[in-house]
């Protein structure tokens, strides 16, 4: 049986899987090793707003994925190479959104372990799809590739 995903991600999970099991690995952290309240009130509500600008970050992403009319699924051939709008802050504004819901899920919580879990998501997303969909396009987009890689951060 042939898979259906012609993408650079062909096999596994996709991203927002690892996301809500982060986000529940998160709650799970906090609940059952609630290490000490490091956020005190009402600081933590800075939370809100990174999971307002997270949800905000990756929706319009998604957004300038569809009116470039290129799938926004690391699984699928993308069909244009998206440079502009948020594009030109960071080239990953999904990924970079789910880091911002997740964080500012660990400051509500205001307990040190689940602090842990975006730092470990930011890595497993890098090394298991960032570098790989970096690869592919570097191959299926070639020089404006490389040199929009060269003026625009993975990150921030």
């Amino acid at each position: 049986m042939k898979s259906e995903r012609s993408g650079p991600i062909r096999k596994g999970p996709l991203p927002p899987v690892y996301f809500l099991c982060s986000f529940v690995l998160e709650l799970g952290l906090h609940f059952a090793i609630p290490v000490t309240r490091i956020i005190p009130s009402p600081w933590h509500y800075i939370g809100v707003v990174l999971i307002v600008a997270g949800v905000s970050l990756a929706g319009a992403a998604v957004r300038q994925f569809r009116r470039a009319e290129t799938p926004p699924k690391p699984s699928e051939r993308p069909t244009a190479l998206v440079t502009g709008g948020l594009f030109r802050v960071t080239r990953n504004p999904m990924y970079l959104g789910m880091l911002l819901v997740l964080l500012g899920t660990a400051v509500i919580l205001r307990t040190l372990t689940p602090l842990v879990v975006p730092f470990a998501f930011a890595y497993l997303i890098t090394s298991r799809f960032i570098r790989v969909e970096e690869a592919f396009l570097r191959e299926q987009f070639g020089e404006p590739y490389v040199s929009y890689c060269r003026s625009v951060r993975r990150w921030l």
